[in-house]
């Protein structure tokens, strides 16, 4: 059944074909129940609606939410419509293999959407409070659609129904793939809205280049009926093993007045130094990072979210040479913190919806205000070194026309006053979109990195599975990176099985990663490639990645490079 195996964040591959022998199957299925779901089909049965009585009651079709809010309308009765993945009532969507799908489903119960719903029954409609419960409903990977409407109107009290449409929610299935020389493979079992409660449960085992092993995890983002959310994962590897834990309070909505958390990573693996994307040096690293946080907000005001936090951090680093390893170029130095901090939030709110930018033919959200975030602590108590720790980040849009749009952020993180010398990690990423006539959109993007004083495990990557798509994984490493990508998009109006939608780009990238004693020295200079690729976008699936098949061609390439790069891998945009 088309729907009881699907995938996600497939590997990058070069030169060697990964693909799910499930997926494989599936498709072969769909080309044949297809045709004959065209023989099985219901016939559609016109539902005559009921005379509504129009006595003091305002159709509802020339009101919209600005209109009542303008006349002071309260809410009355707010009615959860939750629908399955298909919609039976239309033809194309009434077949056997759609209805069997909605029959193994377990549809979202109208209690979960209820409790993203940021307006109440007796409140005035305000239509910021309803575009924003959109988006926090469209932020659940296992909705589909959402669509919040008004219903009926009288004596200045307004009933409203939100209707929202699933997502397929269920994945279990087996990927078997050969890249580099090394086989990968992944058997899982994942449940992102389980029974319809909003519950994500999964089980996954997995090979790759890096590791081997098996995970678990469990997460619920409404634990008593609120805001709390609270997750947990066990992970056993060939290399070490990983627990994480996390119980949160999340400054859920623009107009949220507090927040609290407690989280704890207890992590143990083997890091790698790459050269020439070959590793040249590995050990062993032991990790532990705990955090417990509060913070208070005024709310929105005046179109702007400001919010004050306050907490503690707890990190320990131990690193050890493994005989059986390759000896690292340098050994980090173990490492012990306990710091406060301070953190503060601006968010300004300027969301739009649009729709063919990231995605394809779904509804997206971007912001186009001013968002940045500041955090400052001081390690202290029995912390290994004494000094100062910050991070931050920002990103503002603009638009330079009226179809083109720029959006840049920056980010910065470090810490001042260690005796082994300051070390800090500077970023800015510039994003530019034009649209062109709904189906076409051109893209740009720009990346600079730089690391201060960082060590060989902090080193900036550039390869094919960072951006630069026609080189190999981990290519270049260094202190310093900057990477260039020109996409012309296409957003094509195809829907395999009502399930696919599809689009298709051109792209060129250009990028170099250079500085600090680990640089490629094989090629070291400016890398360039160009490529031609499909987009599939499978938006009925909880899974839904873009998922990207490229060919990209290094541009002079040396002798270590092959001609042709083949990748196959999922992304969350296009």
């Amino acid at each position: 059944m088309h729907f009881n195996v699907l995938y996600s964040r497939l590997p990058t591959l070069n030169l060697n074909r990964s693909w799910s022998w499930s997926h494989t199957i599936i498709l072969m299925l769909s080309c044949i129940i297809t045709p004959l779901m065209a023989q099985t089909q219901i016939p559609v049965v016109e539902k005559t609606q009921p005379a509504v009585k129009q006595q003091n009651v305002v159709t509802m079709s020339i009101l919209t939410f600005a209109e009542l809010e303008a006349a002071g309308a309260v809410i009355g009765n707010i009615k959860i419509n939750s629908q399955d993945i298909f919609d039976l009532e239309n033809p194309k969507e009434d077949k056997l293999i759609y209805r069997l799908a909605n029959a193994l489903h377990f549809k979202t119960r109208p209690a979960v959407i209820q409790q993203f719903v940021l307006f109440n029954r007796g409140e005035l409609v305000s239509v910021r409070l309803i575009e924003e419960t959109e988006r926090v409903l469209r932020s659940n990977r296992y909705i589909y659609d959402v669509s919040i409407s008004p219903m009926a109107y009288k004596n200045g009290v307004v009933d409203i129904e939100i209707k929202t449409r699933d997502s397929w929610s269920l994945e279990f299935g087996a990927t078997l793939g050969r890249s580099g020389g090394t086989n990968s493979s992944s058997i899982m079992l994942i449940e992102k809205n389980l029974l319809g409660t909003g519950i994500n449960i999964g089980y996954t085992s997995k090979t790759d280049v890096d590791r081997t092993g098996t995970e678990f995890f469990v997460s619920q983002n409404h634990l008593f009926g609120d805001w709390e959310q609270i997750s947990y994962s066990h992970a056993n590897y060939d290399d070490g093993k990983e627990n994480r834990f996390a119980l949160n309070r999340p400054f859920y909505a623009l107009d949220a007045r507090w927040a609290a958390g407690i989280s704890a990573d207890v992590n143990e693996r083997i890091e790698s130094e790459f050269n020439s994307g070959v590793i040249v040096g590995q050990y062993r690293h032991f990790s532990a990072s705990h955090e417990i946080f509060g913070g208070l907000s005024r709310g929105l005001v005046n179109g702007w979210v400001r919010r004050y936090s306050v907490g503690a951090q707890y990190q320990q680093n131990e690193y050890q040479l493994d005989p059986l390893l390759p000896t690292p170029l340098v050994l980090p130095f173990d490492q012990k913190i306990i710091a406060p901090f301070v953190r503060y939030e601006v968010v300004e709110d300027e969301f739009e919806k649009v729709t063919n930018r990231d995605l394809i033919n779904r509804a997206e959200f971007f912001n186009r205000g001013l968002t940045a975030k500041a955090q400052l602590g001081r390690s202290m108590w029995d912390s290994t070194r004494k000094y100062w720790i910050y991070n931050g980040s920002v990103s503002k849009g603009w638009y330079l026309s009226a179809k083109q749009t720029l959006f840049l952020s920056g980010h910065l993180s470090g810490r001042n006053g260690n005796e082994d010398g300051d070390v800090r990690l500077l970023g800015g990423l510039a994003r530019y979109y034009r649209p062109q006539n709904g189906h076409g959109l051109f893209y740009a993007k720009a990346a600079v990195d730089t690391v201060h004083e960082g060590a060989v495990s902090n080193q900036l990557l550039l390869g094919g599975d960072t951006g630069l798509r026609g080189y190999p994984l981990r290519y270049q490493a260094g202190t310093q990176r900057v990477l260039l990508s020109l996409e012309q998009r296409g957003y094509s109006n195809l829907y395999v099985f009502r399930i696919f939608r599809v689009g298709g780009a051109v792209f060129y990238d250009v990028g170099r990663a250079w500085g600090g004693g680990n640089q490629n020295v094989i090629n070291p200079n400016w890398l360039s490639n160009v490529g031609i690729g499909v987009r599939m976008f499978n938006d009925r699936s909880a899974f839904g990645n873009v998922i990207h098949i490229d060919l990209a061609f290094p541009i002079n390439p040396t002798s270590d490079i092959k001609s042709v790069q083949f990748l196959i891998k999922g992304q969350d945009s296009f």
